[in-house]
């Protein structure tokens, strides 16, 4: 029995979609063509809507739609009845919608999860996903379903045990699999970066095998395939369906379990069947039928007896043979050494059998920097002494104090420091204003029940400097883990004195020269915070319509998203305007309603007033171009002291500014019974009022965005509050020239657009915030004794004046006013200065601005800028601003933009998502109970924390493996070539610490081959004695340092990991060191000379290919970099990281023409393995004749003659021109249309035997055709069958067709040999 033909016994569905009229005729349309009328059966999917799907747990094509129905935009109702004969749809799943003049009716597994799918937008965001979602439906489909139904029916007891088959076919599945397994390898899913059907298709096609067959040594050998399935199956849609998946440990024969999937609401549950009835519902079974089964089951009953006494034989001792033990995963070793810190690491002792991490990096970090390798002192008497090859100085971008590092600050300045250049990498630590107060807030909360306002300002700053020092070095801690080469004598904190004093000085500095103003305007305000905060601590929340949300300090979750429209009276007349707002409350604020000047409905009522109807207050009715007349009724209410739009039509109208709001978010300057009310309880009380009065009109849902603060989560208030503002309209200018004359450059250049656009229409900046961590700012409130001089207000700037103390100050308020200093009082701003004031200045406080210092005078300006492009504006811009206005120069004279790193699905890492990933624990690794105890030890409120533990087990399952420094930084690299942003699975910087293992065993090697008494020589170069496979591999080494020097050069970091990636991999591993090992086999006497050379080449490729590895794994390449001999060990550097980086000047070594020949020598060779393969010679050496189409191409073969051989494990080469016969009984393939490769097989493999083996091939392959040419001959199969199946079965005909004709062409050499 085939194995195909058992899934169609199980699979009778037709994807067809059927639309019943009143007189029942029905019209057929095929699945492709579902992408283009699923947009016009949107509006069928309501309550009416019915999903037939089989009862039986196991039916995976019920299991489908039903997953795919979770994740559509409204599920239909689930029944495990059988559907009704009028619906004419054979086999469940079926769809019936209610298309109001019929019923629309979707059948077949294909048909129903694509509609549904569809719906949820998880079908393809655009023509080319959803054409890749319709091939991983096809691959499941055809390739998956029929293996899969194959090996696990008979264990269900569906089709008999045929042992053979059931073999032959899990062969055949792990087969499929792995093509799976491959081509999961880079990616989390398997169409973009979120599940799709495609996923939910191929994992309901493997679920049965996950469950029945796929034993723990399959998963580990399937580990793409594994990660990819517990992902998906731990998808909140998956656990609704499927509950929790218990994978096969031992496959046996099951016991059926017909209890319906969880989420089958049977309205009248039918009989149980098994899968083969879900998809062909047919008549009850015959008592002949009954009888058989039951002869099965007592069959298979003792098919298990015999396989448990199997099992008990097994534990008891045998004298028989031992199977060889499993190869284990790689381990974690342990450096043991006693080594004091910043003593060197012992490198006498042996290298451990594998690479482990925690081994490679142990001791090495607290070495490098008791050294001084990081400091730009070392290797010169001064920092001031001319370096001929030059200073490269970068700043970090100074993270947070509040916790950690994201993956972006995996940056290397290595490569600047292996080049000579007098190299800075300066740290430093921001004291995150907003960000720090929250959280000792709440640890104050937690822990001891008090408040900032019951601890005063004094000890509460007190107890913030308390955390920062317990917990602050935690950031400090993680770099030195990254293996960052930074200076730490050097590190800075944004509160420091020298820091402080800095953002002194620039604040007095600006404020006298009046950048820095004093003005009352709306600001972004969290009354939770009773703080103003900046646009980046603003999440915009968008919603479709009316929606419920929480808020701090409400019990109940608060209504957004609807708009009331309610009526202002006109004074002195019957007519009213209806205006429409989504914050009812702030109509106690209104002060006008606008209208725009041509709207011709409104005309009669210029100079006319509203009432209010809560106060005694008239409002003027004023024409403005902002009204939008198509938007609503044409007419909008103003509130300029509460909605920026509005702000700005007060300003132009001369408008009263009413501020209804206090900082708590408690009502002022309303009417009772308002006052004093919470904003949003105002919200229902206002609406309420209008409907007692009669003016409330109607209330509908909206789209809209709402603007929520990142810190407390509480709504921001747009606020009218008395704050200090810099004036950026000249320095925005002065940003955007230096840009467009290319002084500064921004790399990539697809920024410059936001640059621009940000730098030409830049607003002022707000630089108060109500916080008391922070620095305060300098500035103090003037009140004269003196009866000359009139009491200022608080908006007034003449008041106002600066000073690094009060004593200065006063001086200066004396000499502004002409009055003596007793008698001024000054009163200091309560508020401190946004935290990207001492960020912006950051480039030149570090360094001691604005004294004169040594590191000011040589290393301002920087080099280089690297940060993340999402605070282009927030940070780089004000640096550059700042930098121009207080020193005249630009800071920096690159900024490289580095992706921001997402994760897996292209979230932003968040907390509350439990998405954000800590680089320790993927350094490290961490179990997933790990990961949620940091949830509960986080500042998270509960809900957020369960919610966080949600997405957690959805991403790491399993936990996170131990990755290592090198090969998350590796990764990091490897990654930027992806865009703006990075979607980071943590699978693949686990496959390159499988590339660390490669390396390290590589190395291992190598060194064995060179042995013990190996003395380099004092320079790398070639000597003229090279074999073909030296100077090849010298030419793809110089090739490797060609790219890697233009990659670091245009900051193209993707170019240099895959450079030293296939360098490494797939040249000097896959087939240098495979060509050289008969140089060494060979006794010392036949081979000195070339022996020496090839040693020579060998050290080269090591020594050099760690070097360019260095600057991106820095760990491993120290590690096996120690453990070679030096070429002048009395002068070479100590260690890898201050030895030159290669350039292309010394490593000039690369040959076009050498490449060309050996890519053509990789052809031969690879069509001689395919041979090999063909005829299963696994270890049998056969001769191989080269027929070659002219001279030139034998002298070539001739010359690489012996890489061949031994390459492709041939016993002898033979190059043979084109008019030479070549012997009979050779297998021939063509390599090139310069090659033929003729495999010499006569007497090596018994003919008889494979030319029976093949012949029952060839029956097979005749009689899939058969079957195939009937399935496609059959009258109706144009019109029943998809089009996309008509192309795939015409596909594997011409396969099957190819693959009989190699069978003819191979039978027939054979049966020449014979």
């Amino acid at each position: 029995m085939d194995f195909r033909s058992v899934a169609e016994a199980a699979d009778q569905t037709r994807n067809t979609l059927h639309v019943a009229s009143d007189n029942r005729e029905s019209a057929r349309i095929h699945v492709p063509e579902l992408c283009k009328l699923t947009s016009s059966f949107c509006f069928i999917l309501k309550e009416m809507a019915a999903l037939f799907v089989s009862p039986h747990p196991d039916d995976f094509r019920s299991l489908l739609a039903l997953i795919a129905a979770e994740f559509s935009s409204s599920s239909p109702r689930t029944l495990t009845e059988e559907p009704p004969a009028s619906l004419g749809a054979r086999s469940r799943p079926i769809l019936v919608l209610d298309a109001g003049d019929g019923d629309a009716v979707l059948s077949g597994a294909g048909a129903v999860s694509w509609y549904l799918a569809n719906q949820g937008k998880r079908a393809g965001v655009d023509p080319k996903q959803q054409s890749q979602v319709w091939q991983w439906l096809s691959f499941a489909d055809n390739e998956l379903t029929p293996v899969s139904c194959a090996v696990v029916f008979p264990l269900l007891g569906m089709t008999g045990v045929d042992k053979k088959l059931q073999q032959s076919s899990r062969a055949e599945l792990i087969r499929v699999l792995k093509v799976l397994d491959k081509a999961l390898e880079p990616r989390t899913f398997l169409v973009g970066e979120t599940i799709t059907l495609a996923d939910v298709a191929v994992a309901t096609a493997v679920l049965l095998p996950f469950k029945y067959v796929l034993e723990p040594s399959d998963r580990k050998v399937l580990t793409n395939v594994t990660r990819w399935f517990t992902t998906c199956t731990n998808q909140p849609q998956f656990l609704k369906v499927l509950g929790k998946i218990t994978l096969c440990e031992k496959m046996v024969p099951v016991t059926l379990n017909t209890n319906p999937p969880p989420n089958a609401k049977a309205a009248n549950a039918g009989p149980a069947g098994d899968p083969a009835d879900a998809t062909a519902n047919g008549p009850p079974k015959t008592e002949a039928q009954l009888k058989k089964e039951a002869k099965k089951k007592e069959k298979l009953e003792k098919f298990q007896q015999k396989k448990d006494t199997e099992a008990k034989k097994k534990t008891q001792p045998s004298t028989e043979k031992k199977a060889k033990p499993e190869k284990k995963e790689l381990g974690v070793i342990t450096y043991s050494v006693p080594t004091a810190a910043g003593e060197k690491k012992d490198v006498i002792s042996p290298l451990p059998d594998s690479y482990s991490p925690q081994y490679v990096e142990a001791a090495w970090y607290p070495w490098w920097e008791k050294k001084g390798f990081f400091k730009p002192e070392y290797g010169r008497k001064s920092i001031s002494d001319q370096n001929p090859r030059g200073v490269f100085m970068m700043c970090i971008p100074p993270p947070n104090v509040t916790g950690s590092l994201h993956l972006g600050h995996a940056f290397s300045v290595r490569l600047w420091l292996m080049r000579g250049e007098t190299t800075l990498w300066n740290p430093g630590c921001d004291h995150a204003g907003i960000a720090t107060q929250v959280v000792v807030e709440k640890k104050l909360m937690r822990e001891r029940g008090m408040s900032r306002h019951d601890l005063g300002r004094e000890n509460f700053i007190k107890e913030v400097w308390n955390w920062k020092n317990e917990k602050g070095d935690r950031i400090y801690h993680q770099l030195k883990k990254l293996g960052s080469s930074l200076d730490w004598d050097r590190a800075c904190f944004t509160m420091d004195p020298k820091l402080s004093y800095a953002v002194q000085e620039a604040f007095i500095r600006m404020h006298d020269e009046g950048v820095i103003y004093r003005s009352k305007r709306l600001v972004n305000w969290s009354c939770t915070l009773n703080s103003a905060i900046s646009d980046i601590e603003v999440d915009k929340k968008e919603l479709t319509g009316r929606t419920l949300l929480p808020v701090p300090g409400y019990k109940e979750k608060v209504e957004f998203g609807v708009l009331v429209s309610f009526a202002y009276k006109v004074d002195g007349s019957d007519e009213e305007v209806i205006v429409a707002t989504t914050r009812i409350e702030t109509m106690l604020g209104d002060t006008a309603v606008a209208v725009h000047p041509d709207d011709s409905r409104y005309q009669h009522l210029k100079g006319k007033m509203v009432l209010h109807p809560f106060c005694d207050r008239k409002m003027p009715i004023v024409f403005d171009d902002f009204v939008d007349v198509s938007f609503g009724t044409g007419a909008v209410k103003i509130t300029p002291a509460h909605d920026h739009n509005d702000y700005e039509v007060g300003e132009r109208h001369n408008l009263a500014f009413i501020n209804i709001l206090d900082e708590n978010g408690l009502l002022i300057n309303v009417p009772p019974p308002f006052l004093g009310m919470k904003r949003f309880e105002a919200r229902k009380t206002v609406l309420q009022a209008l409907k007692d009065r009669g003016q409330f009109k109607e209330i509908k849902d909206n789209p809209m965005v709402v603007p929520v603060c990142s810190r407390s989560k509480d709504i921001v208030e747009p606020l009218l509050k008395p704050q200090w503002y810099v004036n950026c309209t000249d320095m925005g200018k002065q940003a955007a020239d230096a840009v467009r004359e290319g002084r500064l450059k921004i790399i990539p250049d697809h920024h410059l657009k936001t640059w621009f656009n940000w730098m030409d229409n830049i607003r002022d900046w707000c630089i108060s915030r109500q916080l008391w961590w922070g620095h305060r700012i300098p500035a103090y409130f003037i009140t004269v004794s003196d009866a000359s001089v009139k009491p200022g207000e608080d908006v007034d700037g003449h008041y106002w004046v600066s000073g690094k103390s009060e004593e200065e100050a006063r001086e200066k308020a004396a000499k502004r006013f002409n009055v003596s200093a007793e008698r001024i009082t000054l009163r200091q701003d309560e508020d401190v200065l946004d935290t990207w004031f001492s960020s912006g200045i950051f480039p030149f406080s570090i360094f001691g601005w604005p004294n004169e210092t040594q590191d000011l005078n040589v290393f301002y300006p920087g080099t280089l800028l690297e940060t993340g492009h999402d605070i282009l504006f927030f940070w780089v811009a004000r640096m550059v601003m700042m930098g121009l206005k207080l020193t005249g120069k630009l800071p920096f004279k690159e900024v490289y933009l580095h992706a921001v790193v997402r994760d897996a699905h292209g979230r932003k890492m968040s907390k509350s998502l439990g998405n954000v990933i800590d680089p320790l624990d993927v350094i490290t690794g961490i179990s997933l109970e790990g990961l949620h105890a940091l949830l509960i030890d986080s500042n998270l409120d509960p809900l957020e924390v369960e919610k966080a533990k949600q997405g957690q087990t959805s991403d790491y399952p399993n936990g996170i493996p131990e990755c290592g420094t090198d090969a998350l930084r590796f990764a990091l690299c490897a990654y930027t070539g992806q865009g703006r942003d990075i979607n980071l699975d943590v699978n693949r910087i686990l496959g390159y610490r499988h590339f660390c293992n490669k390396l390290w065993n590589a190395v291992k090697f190598a060194m064995k081959t060179l042995g013990d008494n190996f003395v380099p020589s004092e320079k790398a170069q070639l000597c003229g004695d090279e074999s073909v496979s030296d100077r090849w591999i010298l030419s793809r080494l110089s090739a490797a340092v060609g790219l890697c020097d233009a990659g670091f050069k245009a900051y193209d970091f993707p170019t240099i990991t895959t450079a030293i990636y296939n360098f490494w991999l797939y040249e000097l591993c896959d087939v240098y060191l495979e060509s050289v090992k008969p140089v060494f086999a060979k006794s010392e006497e036949d081979s000195t000379s070339q022996r020496l050379v090839c040693r020579q080449t060998l050290y080269t490729c090591l020594e050099v290919g760690l070097r360019l590895l260095s600057p991106v794994m820095p760990f491993v390449s120290e590690e096996l970099y120690q453990r070679l001999p030096r070429r002048r060990p009395h002068s070479d550097p100590p260690s890898i990281c201050v030895t030159s980086y290669p350039d292309t000047e010394e490593f000039c070594w690369h040959s076009a023409e050498v490449d060309r020949d050996m890519e053509f020598v990789m052809t031969v060779i690879k069509t001689i393995r395919s041979l090999r393969a063909d005829y299963n010679l696994t270890k049998t050496r056969a001769d191989c004749y080269l027929q070659c189409i002219d001279a030139a191409t034998v002298s070539q073969v001739q010359k690489y003659s012996l890489p061949i051989q031994t390459l492709s494990y041939s016993q002898a080469v033979i190059a043979v021109a084109a008019e030479q016969p070549v012997p009979g009984g050779c297998a021939v393939a063509i390599a090139s249309d310069r090659c033929t490769v003729n495999l010499m097989l006569k007497g090596l493999i018994d003919v008889e035997k494979e030319v029976a083996k093949l012949m029952t091939k060839k029956g097979e392959l005749e009689k899939q055709m058969e079957k195939l040419r009937g399935k496609m001959g059959k009258s109706d199969y144009k019109e029943k069958v998809p089009v996309k199946v008509q192309e795939q079965d015409a596909e594997k005909l011409r396969q099957n067709q190819t693959e009989l004709e190699k069978v003819n062409e191979a039978v027939d050499n054979f049966r020449k040999m014979i």
